[in-house]
């Protein structure tokens, strides 16, 4: 079942000259996980807004194309619509704090008091993504008080509580030092296999290649690829998008090892390691 469909989406800011999103098309199978790479100002986190509605509804500018999330038009519907089928976690933890709470607990409650849920499933959902992130020490603290490490994952947490079934992460481990973004993106394979789809922009080249299924590569708001990360880090010219491979791409390509069933570098240390066992058992 298709989650999400984009079909020739056109978007610019106002009182700009550049397309920031030119032409792009793609499909998203439920309970995928796809991963938007590209330099800075390719385009990503405009298509993090443009997925869950805030581009064109908040972001005013000149908007083609179509955007269906869950097969509900985003141009035509509204952000509360929206909001029950798709989260976004910003990469800046304190533009997502409501500033209206003292507690971590009230925080990530926050958003299930608007939908009208009941106390005991508010309570229900807020302890399991305490749990989920791990943050179960914290929630009495004030929010403003943590670290951006932490705070970034009380902002994911209060996301997931409201459970979309789509999560969208622009940038969601920038504040996270690498223990941190290895559970991040532990969350972000449970959730997965709890079927959420999940769309994650994202400069950690290493940890795209491990969780997503997919990458998109974007430059300059236009879509240049969109595949298996074997395929789109395996190419020539990614260095021409301001894109650097995972380490152990980088290492395979000096080295001449290719996967010979389907002529890709490796891109990850299982892939490297299974590579390199089977030429030591030719």
């Amino acid at each position: 079942m298709k989650k999400i469909i984009v079909e020739n989406l056109k978007y610019k800011y106002p009182e700009t000259d550049q397309l920031a999103l030119n032409d792009v098309s793609f499909e998203v199978e439920e309970g995928e996980v796809i991963g938007i790479v590209g330099q800075n100002s390719a385009g990503k986190s405009s298509l993090c807004l443009a997925l869950t509605g805030l581009i064109p509804h908040f972001f005013n500018g000149a908007y083609g194309g179509k955007v269906l999330i869950d097969g509900i038009e985003v141009k035509t519907s509204t952000i509360t619509d929206l909001s029950q089928k798709a989260g976004l976690v910003f990469d800046n933890p304190f533009t997502q704090m409501t500033a209206s709470k003292y507690t971590v607990y009230d925080e990530i409650a926050f958003g299930l008091e608007n939908m009208g849920l009941s106390r005991e499933e508010m309570i229900e959902r807020v302890d399991w993504s305490l749990k989920m992130l791990g943050i179960e020490n914290i929630k009495d603290k004030n929010p403003f008080d943590l670290s951006g490490g932490q705070m970034q994952r009380v902002a994911i947490a209060s996301v997931i509580a409201m459970r979309p079934e789509i999560l969208v992460l622009d940038e969601p481990t920038s504040q996270l030092d690498p223990q941190a973004s290895e559970e991040v993106f532990r969350v972000i394979q449970q959730l997965s296999q709890e079927g959420i789809t999940i769309v994650i922009a994202e400069h950690k080249m290493e940890k795209l290649a491990c969780f997503t299924d997919r990458i998109l590569l974007l430059y300059e708001g236009k879509q240049i690829d969109f595949d298996t990360p074997q395929k789109v880090f395996s190419r020539d010219d990614l260095h021409d998008y301001g894109v650097v491979p995972p380490i152990f791409t980088t290492y395979c390509k000096a080295m001449g090892m290719k996967n010979k069933n389907n002529n890709t570098y490796p891109v990850t240390l299982t892939e490297v390691s299974s590579l390199l066992g089977g030429e030591n058992n030719e």
